[in-house]
């Protein structure tokens, strides 16, 4: 008879997982997807690196999977935001502010995720969550336009415009972070500006709740 893990050992390799996750994700925060070897994270976490061999086949395997689990992180915040009360241009406003201000207060983090050079299978994961930006900010664009609040346009190209923009205008402030209390304010204000909303100058500003990553 073939042998077949009992809940409690596979809630037990979950459990492990989880922590072998969390602690490779420490070490990306304090130094990029470069700090995070097989051999750095089995020491931290305190086990052999074939403990950790046997969860993630290699670093490429263990730090997409980071990758997931942190964008994801990230991807649910922009949602919540977008899905809040208000109008279209004030939902995205709201998400816009929050990404950027969310990026800042953890740039390593933040830096590794929009731009450090990684393993192609990292690269990968960043396409398919930038999609995923997209599709949220395409669906209020969508919502804005149909309801009159925002011009006709191209809500699937513009939504594909403001997720490059926004990591673009992030990349150089997370490398080298300034000391500007006002970055994420003036970056909603560019990209609502760039979707049409009218005195979008003056909409930047407003306050979010969203704790930092």
């Amino acid at each position: 008879m073939a042998y077949r893990e009992t809940a409690q050992v596979k809630a037990r390799k979950a459990a492990q997982r989880e922590a072998l996750l969390r602690t490779a994700e420490t070490l990306v925060r304090e130094g990029g997807f470069a700090a995070m070897t097989m051999q750095t994270v089995a020491d931290r976490a305190g086990v052999g690196v074939g403990t950790l061999y046997r969860y993630f086949d290699n670093k490429a395997t263990l730090a997409a999977a980071v990758f997931a689990v942190a964008t994801q992180r990230e991807v649910d915040a922009v949602d919540r935001a977008l899905a809040g009360g208000g109008d279209a241009s004030a939902r995205l406003e709201r998400a816009l502010r929050l990404f950027a201000r969310r990026a800042l207060a953890a740039p390593r983090l933040a830096w590794a995720l929009i731009a450090e050079p990684v393993e192609p299978e990292v690269d990968a994961e960043r396409l398919r969550y930038r999609a995923a930006y997209a599709a949220l900010y395409q669906r209020v664009l969508d919502q804005g336009v149909a309801a009159g609040e925002l011009p006709p346009q191209s809500t699937a190209l513009a939504a594909a415009a403001l997720v490059g923009a926004i990591a673009e205008a992030l990349v150089g402030p997370l490398a080298a972070p300034l000391n500007d209390a006002g970055l994420a304010d003036h970056l909603a204000a560019f990209c609502l500006r760039a979707v049409g909303v009218a005195g979008a100058a003056s909409v930047a500003g407003s306050g979010d709740t969203e704790s930092a990553p």
